[in-house]
Order: C-alpha cells, then sequence, then structure tokens
C-alpha cells in the first residue's frame, strides 16, 4: 500500500506530466513504484522504439545514463531528461570509446556490432546496434561470410557466438549483476525448489546458462513465466522484472536468483536503484538533470541504431 507522502508526489508527478506534455519511460528494472507511474515499460528495444514514436515534448527516462542517451539520438528535438547522472551501467563503463577504438582499429575487416549497453561514443563507433532481444537475429541477418566485433558484454557475445556459429570477435566486458549469479546457489535453491524451472538473462555466465530451463531478454523471460504452464521460477537476472510478472501472473512464485556474496539478498542492478519518486519530481518542475550529446557523435550513432530498427522491423521483433 502506497504512504500519503507517495501518494502525495505520484499526484504531482502526473499534473506536471499533463502540464509539460511529459512521458516517463521506465525500464524493467526500476522499483515497482516507478514501473507503475511510467506511461510504457519495456526492455532496451521496446523504450527504443518508444522513444523514436511518440508525441511528447519532453522525455523522462526512468533507467540509466545509456538509455537516456539513446532516446536522446532517436528524438534529438525532444528534452530528455535523467533524475540522477550518476545512474550509469557497469557493462558500459567497461567499454570505453578511446579503447574500443583501438580495439577496431587493431581488427580490421569486421562488423562492429554493439550490445545497446554502450555509451553514445561508442555507438558512433558502431556498424550496428543490437539488445539482447534481438543479438541472434541481427547477426543472423549479416552475410553469413561477415566477419564480426561484438561489443562489450563477453557473455552474451559468446551466447551469440555459440548459438549462430559465426565469426566473432568478442570485447572482454560483463554486468556487474549478471556476473555475479552464484550457480551453486541457484542449484541449492533448484533442491529445495525443485519444481521451479531456472530461467536466466544470456548476460548471465555459461555455468549459470547451462543449466537454465530457459534463456532470454527481460522482456522475453517475463513472456515465458506468462505463457508456462508451470508456477515456479528461479529468475537468473536484475529482480526488477519480478514486479511485471507478479503482475501478470499475481498466482506464481518467482524466486530471485541469489549472487555469489551471501550477504547480499539478491542482485539488483545499483544504477537503476538509483532512480526514485523525489528525483523523478524534481526532475519534471526544474526539467534537468538534460541530457546534451554532441552533434556529430549524436548523428554517427544515429545510424547503427536506425539499422538495427529496421532489421527488428523487418523481421517483426
Amino acid at each position: 500500500m502506497e504512504s500519503k507522502g507517495s501518494e502525495k508526489i505520484i499526484s504531482e508527478i502526473n499534473t506536471l506530466k499533463k502540464e509539460k506534455n511529459a512521458i516517463i519511460l521506465a525500464h524493467y528494472y526500476q522499483t515497482g513504484d516507478i514501473q507503475d507511474i511510467a506511461d510504457f515499460v519495456g526492455d532496451s528495444l521496446a523504450l527504443s522504439q518508444k522513444a523514436a514514436s511518440n508525441n511528447a515534448d519532453i522525455i523522462l527516462f526512468a533507467g540509466v545514463k545509456f538509455m537516456a542517451e539513446t532516446a536522446k539520438i532517436l528524438a534529438p528535438d525532444k528534452k530528455v531528461l535523467l533524475p540522477d547522472m550518476n545512474a550509469g551501467c557497469s557493462l558500459s563503463d567497461s567499454c570505453k570509446a578511446i579503447d574500443f577504438k583501438k580495439f577496431i582499429n587493431e581488427n580490421p575487416g569486421r562488423t562492429v556490432v554493439t550490445y545497446v549497453n554502450t555509451s553514445a561514443e561508442v555507438k558512433a563507433l558502431s556498424d550496428i546496434i543490437c539488445t539482447s532481444s534481438n543479438a541472434v537475429q541481427i547477426v543472423e541477418s549479416l552475410p553469413i561470410e561477415e566477419k564480426i566485433i561484438f561489443a562489450p558484454d563477453r557473455n552474451l557475445g559468446n551466447y551469440v557466438l555459440n548459438k549462430t556459429g559465426r565469426d566473432i570477435l568478442v570485447w572482454n566486458g560483463t554486468c556487474h549483476v549478471h556476473e555475479e549469479f552464484s550457480l551453486e546457489a541457484i542449484l541449492k535453491l533448484k533442491d529445495q525448489n525443485p519444481e521451479a524451472k531456472i530461467i536466466v538473462h544470456p548476460e548471465c555466465e555459461l555455468p549459470v546458462r547451462m543449466v537454465a530451463d530457459f534463456i532470454g531478454s527481460t522482456s522475453a523471460l517475463l513472456q515465458f513465466t506468462k505463457n508456462d504452464k508451470g508456477n515456479s521460477y528461479i529468475v537468473g537476472t536484475e529482480p526488477g522484472i519480478i514486479h511485471q510478472m507478479k503482475k501478470e501472473n499475481p498466482g506464481k512464485n518467482y524466486i530471485p536468483a541469489p549472487p555469489r556474496d551471501s550477504t547480499c539478498g539478491c542482485s539488483e542492478c545499483s544504477f537503476m536503484k538509483l532512480i526514485t519518486l523525489e528525483k523523478i519530481v524534481n526532475c519534471l518542475k526544474n526539467e534537468k538533470p538534460e541530457i546534451f550529446l554532441d552533434k556529430d557523435i549524436l548523428l554517427k550513432a544515429r545510424k547503427p541504431i536506425l539499422r538495427m530498427m529496421e532489421i527488428s522491423e523487418k523481421l517483426g521483433l
């Protein structure tokens, strides 16, 4: 049940949205209260599509910085706000543009497929962007003889390599959330809950993926629990998605997969959790912090994102 303080903030957010013709886009990894006040909740692909097509003057992104940057790239004439500029991404931070440019130059003749979890500067160095929802299909859409660089997530990159059998050189980056899941703890949970299916994100390490009953993006995991006939799931991704799973099927049991550090309850993304209702209302009031991008970077980064969206639309993703 919401507190009176939360109800007041939510009411103020809704008033400000109307006054300023603003929309709130929220990622599945946000807390439940933020997901519930958002105009649209989704994974990276769906959020990109929504950012590119809406009638708002202001987009407030309840997510992390690379997502807000992507929204600005796709909607350069709109004001894009991020309630906390410290909401970064460990995966994006693992691939700096200066290092990535050197890596590309050292491995010429390869098509650069870059995961959306990267800075605008890294996107600007890329040929095509992908998300966890479409990474396999994006790679498979390229000519079979094409040599590829995949960055920055090594686990997703190796998952795509194994799925497609393509010539892929994988950058050595990781997500601190998905890298930290404990195989031992997951198997212990499975022993305690033998009826539970293990469902995991492809950013998880290979041993965790090997014991999974289903591997997919956040939206795919949500869809699986919605359509599957089972009633219990060990969920190997950021636990924010469980809020949507419970809304879709409240009668089912969802168990967050534990991290290696047993002192933590579950593997939450500390960056995602920097966004709060209080920060959202202040952000809407003041219309800042605002995302600004160098025009040249924006234009260069836009091309590989649009290429992804064109392929996704063609494939019906």
